[in-house]
């Protein structure tokens, strides 16, 4: 009696052992959300102050991506540790994402989704074992809160260089601006606004202001809430003066003569449908999120009338943004084109857990190497402009697109606000464009 008893609390303990415990919703949102509730990351060499060079790199080197540990073992950039912080999100947005647990799920084809309503569509925990936990992080991202409701940058200054040799050939001056017309959590109207007779989910507009042989240049992306359905991109020449519709291979070219494409805007300017995700696990390495305000070195080139100072730029050939970096928890995706025409083969991108963020690209060509070396800087916007705080986004801050195999690069410095008033929905129009000159 006492052996078969025996056997039976074996087995039962095998069992248990076997099954895994369904988290709870205050489980769930904890790990999205709160990633660092239970402690910051911790290594032995990579602390807060510790500056990371070509002659300490390898004690860093498990917790740099591959691109960016050979950059500093290239002499090319040297990073400053800073301490790991929590970039919260908007109690709207997580409120949001806490009622649709359970409801979401992904329709047959990627770029179907069923039950979504706002928030984090599919805020549990990936796992290895589904084949789509991928493209689930997508949905995350593309329903994220990285400029939230409307916002806008203004000014935004690319620099196009020469990274062998710091050359500047030529600084545009921009504004972009961001409108989401669906799923919104914060800014009214709440969820959506209306009218909205084509189902429109988001709209970016960008103008140019300078410099002169581009001034007045515009682009307007309207991208739909039903995944399956082309964006329409179209842009506005000044020199023409016309408005011309962007064809989709148009999306995949250089912009503006930049080293970035406009599907590269914000990390990943797409459909989910247009990429075959894949998720690669989950790691702790460096990235650039910091408070702006807190930064030693700010550039001094350009004027504010509120004193407001931009990133400053280093490292080889001024390529660099000159932040400290901590060390966050983030998912490793990877992204590969479904149009076998598309100039790059893949996209290895690091997203950070807790803002689902695309800050962190590694770009490569259609032969497999590496092409391009994508950094966005995020800062924490209660250290950012005072219209910033308390948003709960982390504000895109200077961007860094490396053309590794060209010896090209071009840099952006932010302006970001997150604001209702700079977005009205008749911004985001045609008729807008053909009258903004």
């Amino acid at each position: 009696m006492k052996k078969s008893l025996f056997k039976l609390t074996l087995l039962a303990a095998a069992f248990s052992a076997g099954v895994a415990t369904a988290a709870t919703p205050d489980e769930i949102i904890d790990g999205s959300f709160y990633p660092y509730k239970k402690g910051f990351p911790a290594h032995a060499f990579v602390k807060p102050g510790v500056v990371i060079n070509k002659s300490n790199v390898d004690q860093a080197k498990d917790v740099l991506d591959p691109a960016m540990y050979q950059v500093i073992k290239n002499g090319d950039y040297e990073i400053t540790v800073g301490a790991t912080t929590s970039f919260d999100l908007h109690k709207n947005y997580i409120d949001a994402t806490r009622a649709g647990i359970g409801k979401v799920k992904l329709g047959e084809k990627n770029g179907q989704i069923i039950g979504y309503v706002a928030g984090r569509a599919f805020p549990e925990e990936p796992d290895l074992k589904d084949p789509r936990a991928g493209e689930k992080l997508a949905w995350n991202y593309k329903y994220g809160i990285n400029w939230g409701d409307a916002a806008s940058i203004e000014p935004f200054y690319w620099k196009y260089r020469k990274a062998d040799t710091g050359k500047i050939e030529t600084t545009n001056k921009f504004g972009f601006h961001f409108l989401n017309y669906k799923h919104r959590v914060v800014l009214p109207p709440i969820p959506d606004i209306t009218p909205n007779p084509s189902n429109l989910f988001r709209g970016i507009y960008m103008k140019v202001f300078e410099p002169l042989d581009i001034k007045d240049t515009q682009l307007l992306i309207q991208r739909y809430d039903d995944d399956l359905k082309q964006d329409d991109a179209n842009l506005y020449l000044g020199f023409q003066r016309r408005v011309r519709r962007l064809a989709t291979g148009q999306i995949t070219d250089s912009f503006l003569g930049s080293d970035l494409m406009i599907e590269d805007f914000e990390g990943y300017n797409g459909r989910v449908t247009d990429m075959k995700w894949t998720y690669k696990g989950t790691t702790t390495i460096l990235m650039a999120y910091y408070n702006h305000n807190d930064q030693k070195t700010l550039s001094t080139e350009f004027k504010e009338k509120d004193g407001y100072q931009y990133v400053e730029f280093g490292g080889k050939g001024g390529c660099y943004p000159l932040v400290t970096w901590q060390l966050r928890k983030v998912y490793i995706l990877e992204s590969q084109p479904t149009d076998p025409n598309h100039p790059i083969s893949k996209r290895i991108q690091y997203m950070d857990t807790q803002a689902a963020t695309l800050s962190r690209t590694l770009i490569y060509d259609r032969k497999g190497e590496l092409w391009k070396n994508f950094i966005i800087g995020k800062s924490h916007p209660d250290h950012h402009l005072p219209i910033n705080k308390n948003s709960g986004i982390s504000i895109d801050d200077a961007f860094s697109m490396v053309d590794l195999q060209s010896k090209h690069c071009t840099t952006g410095q932010f302006r970001g606000m997150v604001s209702q008033e700079q977005n009205p929905p008749s911004l985001f129009t045609v008729q807008n464009m053909r009258g903004a000159n």
